[in-house]
């Protein structure tokens, strides 16, 4: 009796266990199966983080080509507009400047040259003060086109792990209603909902990291060129300065 009922036993937890295995084997975890087994709200979720990862790789590329070429034209113009200065070619400095146009100096001291040609060239106190004042305008100008971009990078990288954090409830739910659905506790009930919750929330980590490494490197850019500006409007302060004693 007692070994009918081991047999017995042994056969119906084989036949669970055999069942089992079978709902795992319908569980599959391809992009297109995981796509496939998600519900319509985790598939806005990963919607959702695709447009923010494509979003901030276009940013991302954007700056890197702007500050690479700005960083190249002021290499470049920085030694030919200071000889320029040098002879007093007031009118070959501004052409020059006027060559680089994706130069952030070349931006800023084309702003403060023009000023100061508007006077007649004229190097008087008043010339000096209005020249101070369109550099400094044009450094906030530039400034701002500098930064063009970052506060979307500083938002994807707070908002997208919330948003893989939000698909990770999703699934964690989706799971429970599959069990609720289909009766079971088995494995093969919440698998797909584990997974979508799994997926959703490194597809939001994936997102974010980039965009803040990214965030932080182009901010420090940047604040690189801002010295850059800063530098370059002093030093044309000070030889407008030169250029009225010696009148």
């Amino acid at each position: 009796m007692i070994l009918a009922q081991l047999a017995h036993f042994a056969s119906h937890a084989a036949a669970n266990s055999l069942a089992l295995f079978q709902e795992d084997q319908t569980v599959s975890f391809s992009p297109l199966g995981l796509w496939a087994n998600m519900g319509w709200l985790a598939r806005a979720v990963a919607i959702i983080l695709f447009i923010e990862s494509i979003w901030s790789l276009a940013v991302m590329i954007d700056r890197y080509m702007y500050f690479r070429a700005a960083r190249k034209q002021s290499r470049e113009f920085a030694p030919k507009v200071a000889g320029a200065l040098k002879e007093r070619k007031l009118e070959e400095a501004i052409k020059i400047a006027d060559r680089s146009k994706k130069s952030h100096l070349a931006e800023v001291v084309t702003s403060g040259l023009q000023e100061f040609r508007a006077s007649a060239g004229a190097a008087t106190q008043e010339t000096i003060e209005s020249s101070s004042r369109a550099l400094e305008r044009a450094e906030a100008i530039v400034h701002a086109k500098l930064k063009r971009g970052l506060a979307v990078l500083a938002t994807i990288g707070a908002t997208a792990p919330f948003v893989g954090l939000f698909g990770t409830v999703v699934g964690i739910l989706h799971a429970f209603q599959q069990i609720a659905t289909q009766k079971t506790s088995g494995i093969g009930a919440v698998a797909g909902g584990i997974a979508e919750a799994l997926v959703t929330t490194a597809f939001g980590l994936l997102v974010a990291i980039p965009a803040v490494m990214a965030f932080n490197y182009f901010t420090g850019r940047v604040e690189a060129f801002d010295v850059e500006m800063d530098n370059s409007s002093s030093e044309l302060i000070d030889y407008f300065i030169k250029q009225s004693h010696q009148r």
